[in-house]
């Protein structure tokens, strides 16, 4: 078949025709239809001029310089010769002088001299007419000198009036009147969702500003503070900036970015408003942070083992070790508790404590709920004073020897005098082998069983008896003990 190309091109025509006038005919509805739509939109999209007119004189940049000890090539003696041959045999090559043993080197050693040289840029943001400044800690760490350059170009030495490093935030001071400080928001206040801006010096670019939406709140991610996650592009440099609501308000402090590149990808995090404050009046008041302790290490409350303790749900902190002499020793707190309430406050997560306490003036008596072998006891504990700086020592373990395994995969046996004395415990029995559902749990040679479910390991005989009595068809929750760390573990007994 053949087509006819008059007759197609005819078709074409009137094809078009047709097209054109079902075009036309529409257009006044379809132009309607559209331009709705496209004005309710740009009604809903948030204009950021005003905010960024209002904040924008209130952010800072922040350079800082370190000294360094740097080797002179000139040295005492003027031009040195032999610099070149130090690239190829290191920066201590020094040649003999004519007459003189090989080795010795006489006064030709270069001269050192302190340079002063870069060390970072980051951003902060004036809390105060008088000239306080907020910004990271780490933006001003190790640094020799610190200088906060305004909006107008005027830069002001800055010196430290406290820092923090658990929270990463620092309170500087520059010798200025008159500034405009930021007003302070609410960071519990926020939303998901919620627009935020960020305004910094990324990569040393003054002034710059980024928008996004806040992405999750009290996201965790093993720190001293929950943060406030946005999807506001944050990079280097725009560290100790402000994140800023649409009202102009400081809600956070932008202080880190999820990176695999070491760019922005989608994730940044701030340091919530409503904390950094609470730092803030501490640091104007004592040039520090106190905060409280009870001296307990602790870890999360797995579904496994909140079913095999018989809590009613996976809450609370479980306490894997207890300071010796500590707060919680002296009230009477066991390792294996798990701790569920402080001071009226429930733990729901095991980072929620270390906020509660650290919160809590140093000398209060407060009350501690604890879940102990399938009940609540309430214990009172006087709250202590948290150290500038933990350190977390090394012990050394003793190396067992054999004997029978069991059905939970574990061969045992008796505790040493020397190893109950060094860790201060009673009871227990001592890991000499792990192997099937043991190892697989995680348990290792040398631990220390202490409690098998509800019941208290006294002695290699007793463990046994425990262990042949187990519903071989459920996990039995075991905690164990390693150095002066206990966690609970599941282990399902092997049939």
């Amino acid at each position: 078949m053949q087509l006819n190309p008059l007759g197609s091109n005819r078709l074409v025509r009137l094809m078009a025709g047709a097209t054109t006038a079902a075009v036309l005919a529409l257009a006044p509805l379809g132009v309607t239809a559209l331009a709705q739509p496209t004005s309710a939109l740009q009604q809903a999209m948030p204009d950021f001029t005003q905010v960024v007119q209002q904040t924008e004189e209130s952010v800072v940049n922040i350079r800082t310089t370190e000294t360094v000890r740097v080797r002179n090539p000139m040295g005492p003696g003027g031009n040195d010769p032999y610099e070149m041959f130090r690239w190829f045999f290191g920066p201590d090559f020094m040649p003999p002088l004519p007459g003189m043993p090989r080795g010795e080197r006489g006064d030709r050693e270069p001269s050192e001299q302190e340079r002063t040289v870069p060390r970072g840029v980051g951003s902060g943001f004036v809390i105060s007419e008088d000239g306080f400044i907020l910004t990271n800690n780490h933006v001003v760490a190790g640094s020799s000198d610190i200088f906060v350059t305004l909006t107008d170009g005027k830069e002001h030495k800055a010196k430290v009036v406290g820092t923090d490093t658990r929270t990463d935030l620092a309170l500087l001071k520059i010798d200025a009147k008159g500034l405009r400080p930021l007003p302070i928001g609410e960071s519990r206040s926020l939303r998901k969702g919620q627009w935020v801006l960020a305004i910094g010096s990324p990569f040393g670019l003054e002034s710059t500003v980024t928008a996004g939406i806040v992405s999750a709140i009290n996201r965790e991610t093993g720190d001293y503070l929950p943060f406030i996650q946005t999807d506001v592009a944050v990079n280097p440099g725009n560290s100790g900036g402000p994140l800023i609501d649409l009202s102009g308000r400081v809600v956070g402090v932008n202080s880190q970015i999820v990176s695999r590149s070491g760019g922005f990808m989608g994730i940044s995090l701030a340091i919530p408003i409503d904390e950094a404050m609470q730092v803030v009046q501490q640091l104007k008041e004592h040039g520090k942070v106190t905060r409280g302790r009870i001296g307990v290490q602790i870890g999360t409350v797995s579904e496994d083992v909140a079913k095999a303790i018989g809590l009613p749900k996976a809450m609370g902190a479980m306490v894997s070790n207890v300071e010796r002499g500590g707060p919680a020793d002296a009230a009477g707190v066991r390792s294996g508790d798990v701790i569920t309430n402080f001071n009226g406050r429930e733990i729901t997560h095991m980072s929620d404590l270390p906020r509660l306490v650290g919160d809590t003036k140093p000398g209060t008596r407060a009350t501690l709920e604890l879940w102990r072998k399938g009940r609540t006891v309430k214990v009172n504990i006087t709250v202590g004073e948290m150290p500038a700086a933990e350190e977390d020592e090394a012990r050394p373990r003793e190396t067992p020897q054999a004997a029978p395994a069991d059905a939970l995969g574990l061969t045992v046996q008796e505790v040493s005098s020397t190893l109950r004395q060094q860790y201060q415990f009673e009871g227990g029995v001592q890991v000499v082998e792990a192997e099937g559902p043991a190892a697989e749990a995680g348990v290792a040679t040398g631990d220390i069983v202490l409690t098998i479910n509800d019941t208290d390991i006294n002695s290699p005989s007793q463990y046994a008896s425990v262990v042949s009595k187990l519903d071989k068809s459920r996990p039995a929750a075991v905690l164990v003990m390693r150095g002066d760390q206990s966690q609970w573990l599941t282990i399902t007994p092997r049939k």
